[in-house]
């Protein structure tokens, strides 16, 4: 394949909808000796992509940004540094660009793609060589897309976090997104027993299948906190995966056993939801582990890869739609409408 000169990407003309998206051909930069240029073959959307669009992200976003972080594709070019990739290779791009080990730094938030850089919303893109991350060989480049936001901060908390997840342990999942579909997916192949909830008795029927243990409808049964009481004999559950924030945190905490663990990871219950939740006094009293955490390292991709592999079944991403490139901003509107189970996919 030629080297292309130019790419189509989608940038904001400002930020405030989605609708704002411009598609525009813009000139590729030339490389640089230790960068390596990828053809994009899918995009994967995240609720992150949402709260920037709408000046909703608690955190600075480059001026007239390439939106989204994940992708797949195809490496077409590299530098005249670069040894461990070649002509292609099907590789995934980290979340973080830089984040190289467990550390976080201002520096390695510096490297978020679709925010605090430019993004992957492009058909071509260049990446630092030490960013890149092999796919697994089973899966599509619609569903590897999937895989550096949602399926590695499932990872870093179910596998990564203060203490592993072990076969037996009992998992509440909040939810049918992406991240929550890996949580689950993760827990299963880990031995686990996962109690998922959800508002849409459809999206319990597809986690059941998935291999959740039990299902809460939250919706019919607002304690839903109580409910995993009971289904754990008034124990309480090892560990919740929280996505919502302040608007589920107290349920979760009523919800967890005695020295269990709650991971926060989103805040899809709205960035501006600040009601009050008690959590020094039950966190103090109950030996609580309470664990913020903002996606992963490479390293972390790189384990989560091999676990992929050697549970190919099991783990397999879930994606709801896919869109063609030209019909991006449908993508979006439909991820804003929550009907989806999984992944909502943009196809190069």
């Amino acid at each position: 394949m030629s080297i292309p000169t130019k790419t189509r990407q989608y940038r904001y003309s400002e930020l405030g909808s989605y609708d704002n998206l411009v598609l525009e051909e813009v000139p590729l930069p030339k490389l640089k000796g230790n960068e390596v240029l990828v053809k994009t073959h899918a995009v994967s959307l995240q609720y992150r992509d949402l709260l920037i669009a709408t000046k909703q992200y608690p955190s600075e976003v480059l001026p007239n940004l390439v939106p989204c972080s994940d992708m797949a594709g195809e490496v077409i070019g590299v530098g005249e540094d670069v040894k461990q990739w070649k002509s292609g290779d099907r590789v995934c791009a980290n979340f973080f660009l830089d984040k190289l080990n467990h550390v976080q730094t201002p520096e390695t938030d510096g490297s978020a793609l679709g925010g605090a850089v430019q993004g992957v919303l492009t058909e071509y893109r260049a990446f630092p060589a030490h960013s890149l991350v092999t796919i697994p060989p089973h899966l599509s480049y619609e569903e590897a897309s999937t895989l550096p936001c949602a399926a590695v901060t499932a990872y870093n908390a179910l596998l990564s976090g203060y203490t592993p997840l072990k076969g037996g342990d009992t998992v509440l999942i909040q939810g049918t997104g992406g991240v929550s579909i890996f949580a689950l997916q993760f827990a299963v192949a880990s031995g686990a027993t996962v109690i998922a909830i959800s508002s849409s008795d459809e999206k319990l029927k597809v986690v059941k299948d998935l291999g959740a243990a039990h299902v809460i409808n939250y919706k019919t049964t607002p304690d839903w906190d109580k409910e995993a009481l009971k289904l754990t004999g008034g124990v309480g559950v090892d560990r919740v995966i929280e996505v919502a924030g302040n608007a589920t945190l107290g349920r979760s905490i009523g919800a967890v056993r005695l020295g269990g663990s709650i991971d926060i990871i989103g805040l899809v219950g709205g960035p501006n939801d600040t009601g009050p939740v008690d959590i020094v006094v039950p966190t103090i009293f109950r030996s609580l582990q309470i664990r913020g955490l903002y996606v992963g390292s490479v390293p972390q991709f790189h384990d989560m890869v091999k676990l992929i592999t050697a549970n190919p079944k099991t783990t397999r991403p879930v994606v709801d739609r896919v869109f063609p490139f030209e019909e991006a901003k449908d993508a979006f509107a439909y991820l804003t409408s929550q009907a989806h189970v999984g992944k909502i996919v943009i196809k190069l």
